[in-house]
């Protein structure tokens, strides 16, 4: 695999797909970026600063997850497709149209489009960790200490965990697709709870919404005892750049800095601003959690699966294989906090 390609990037308003473009463009690569939309420009506003900061480098094409042909053109002299658009939400009305059918689909659309595309000649698939596990109680169901990328998530459903199970079923269509032909290859990206700073002054992503809410005091009172991989924004990014470049990459990444509470991701962000901020000093105990879970849009099975039980993943393959060398989480909460500040979403 030559250094210099033509490289297909889905989904590519989003919060990774947007650095992971800005790191293509710095390292000269000619970049093809779907979005759902060109006329919401305000949307796609980085990317079209990014356009005119890289002339020729940078071209944007509409494309719809759910439109069988619709990538075609934008795959059109792709030597690798980066495929990051998937939806990411937690409160969600119906599972199935809103999660599953748009990340199931969507894979299906774009990676059955390389049949049309023979200059295609691997896939990066931006999964999650979501696909390894569904709940922190899987490690005790497997009797294991931490999870590996052997481990699938088979605990996740429509009714419980509907997010996971996006990206779980998402995920192995994509290596069915992938062991039915001999002509491309699959690199896949399973991200922690990714955070860091976004290019864009959009509050609604997850990443945003979590950070805004523990900025502005919601919960303040108290947290939950819950357990989160974390891992920076601009690590998956380039993740996804050294699994296009290194030519021996396969299989399964797991991208995670760390494991860390609530509480502590807290106290991280107290040491670098004290007092600045009104945030939770201790956990809320278990059974708070069962009289509240419902108002919060989490059940009760939820909350004995997760809350109280300690989560680790390893992240070993993806430091031997793609090199990564992680941000420290100071740095990631530093930077996201002074992303937010800059873009007025909190005041100074």
């Amino acid at each position: 695999m030559t250094d210099k390609q033509t490289v297909l990037v889905t989904g590519a308003s989003g919060y990774i797909a947007s650095w992971l473009v800005r790191f293509l463009l710095e390292s000269n690569q000619i970049v093809h970026a779907t979005v759902r939309s060109l006329s919401k420009q305000d949307k796609i506003k980085h990317l079209l600063d990014l356009q005119k900061k890289y002339p020729g480098q940078l071209h944007l094409f509409e494309a719809d997850l759910l439109q069988a042909g619709s990538f075609k053109l934008a795959m059109k002299a792709c030597t690798v497709v980066m495929h990051t658009a998937s939806p990411f939400k937690i409160d969600v009305n119906d599972a199935q149209k809103e999660l599953v059918q748009p990340a199931l689909e969507g894979t299906r659309n774009v990676l059955e489009e390389i049949s049309n595309c023979p200059s295609v000649t691997r896939v990066v698939l931006t999964s999650s960790v979501a696909a390894i596990n569904g709940d922190n109680y899987d490690l005790k169901t497997k009797a294991i200490s931490q999870l590996d990328e052997s481990h699938w998530n088979t605990t996740s459903s429509l009714k419980h965990q509907p997010y996971s199970y996006s990206k779980t079923v998402a995920e192995k269509e994509a290596w069915r697709l992938q062991k039915e032909q001999n002509r491309w290859d699959l690199v896949v990206i399973n991200p922690s709870f990714v955070m860091g700073p976004s290019l864009t002054n959009r509050v609604d992503g997850q990443s945003t919404q979590f950070m805004l809410d523990l900025l502005k005091g919601k919960l303040a009172i108290g947290a939950p005892d819950l357990h989160f991989g974390y891992v920076d924004v601009r690590d998956v990014a380039k993740a996804h750049i050294q699994a296009m470049l290194v030519k021996e990459a396969s299989g399964r990444h797991i991208l995670c800095q760390n494991t860390y509470s609530i509480v502590q991701v807290a106290a991280i962000i107290q040491q670098l601003y004290p007092k600045r901020f009104n945030l939770p000093a201790r956990q809320l105990p278990k059974w708070m959690l069962y009289l509240v879970g419902p108002f919060i849009k989490m059940s009760w099975k939820s909350v004995s699966r997760n809350i109280g039980h300690p989560l680790d993943y390893n992240n070993s393959k993806s430091i031997k294989h793609l090199q990564i060398n992680y941000k420290a989480i100071e740095t990631t909460m530093k930077d996201h906090v002074q992303q937010l500040f800059d873009s007025n979403l909190i005041s100074a």
